[in-house]
């Protein structure tokens, strides 16, 4: 590969070499032992997302009624 990578579509990129371009080989990688295990899938978990207002009150409101729904079916 000639492009330049970013270092986690690196490890994705290995990971699929590893496991002969199966996608979901990868996805299902038994050596959890790895320490490329947690960025098999191209995402670094230790990132955070980063989510505007509008999303932020979108996910509230959904947390809210689900809650609510919860509270209603325990009573």
């Amino acid at each position: 590969m000639a492009e330049n990578l970013t270092p986690v579509k690196a490890i994705r990129a290995y990971c699929l070499y590893c496991m002969c371009d199966q996608a979901n080989e990868v996805r299902l990688c038994p050596s959890s032992e790895c320490p490329l295990y947690p960025f098999r899938l191209g995402k670094n978990p230790n990132r955070k997302p980063q989510y505007t207002e509008e999303q932020k009150e979108k996910y509230r409101i959904g947390l809210l009624k689900a809650r609510e729904k919860r509270q209603a079916v325990s009573d």
